[in-house]
């Protein structure tokens, strides 16, 4: 019974190989330095790349990306055709029409029951001015709510 923003969490392998995941678990730690956290199952099939890689993006999604929340949430293999991008600073994709997008450097990672905790330290941010966030609630997409 909490709503929350959604967000993809992207990545880029050293071999090239892009990386992306729907999540909903994410959290500002600190303003100095700059600590933002986020979640994942251990048994994640993306555990490998964002465990060992040294940067990744928190894209915050818009309210009109409901469909790509949808997509990086499922196991489609091809969740990357079509999906507008930029690459960011350290190679982490940054996705088009995103709320804001965090490039962080993976700082640290705590193992917590079946999940891993990550806290990434942000290097750079970008917004989009006036865009309304997806929120998720009750198992449900909302995309048209008064703020």
């Amino acid at each position: 019974m909490f709503a929350t923003g959604v967000t993809i969490v992207t990545a880029r392998t050293p071999a090239g190989v892009l990386v992306g995941l729907t999540a909903n678990s994410f959290n500002s730690v600190s303003l100095q330095p700059p600590l933002v956290l986020w979640s994942l199952a251990q048994a994640a099939g993306s555990m490998p790349a964002l465990s060992t890689g040294s940067h990744y993006a928190i894209n915050i999604l818009a309210a009109d990306q409901k469909e790509l929340a949808e997509r990086f949430a499922s196991g489609r293999a091809d969740r990357w055709q079509g999906v507008a991008y930029t690459d960011g600073a350290s190679g982490a994709p940054l996705l088009d029409g995103a709320a804001a997008s965090f490039e962080c450097f993976n700082r640290s990672r705590y193992e917590e029951g079946d999940h891993v905790i990550f806290v990434g330290e942000v290097e750079r941010c970008t917004h989009r001015a006036g865009a309304a966030p997806l929120l998720f609630h009750g198992g449900k997409f909302y995309t048209e709510h008064p703020l």
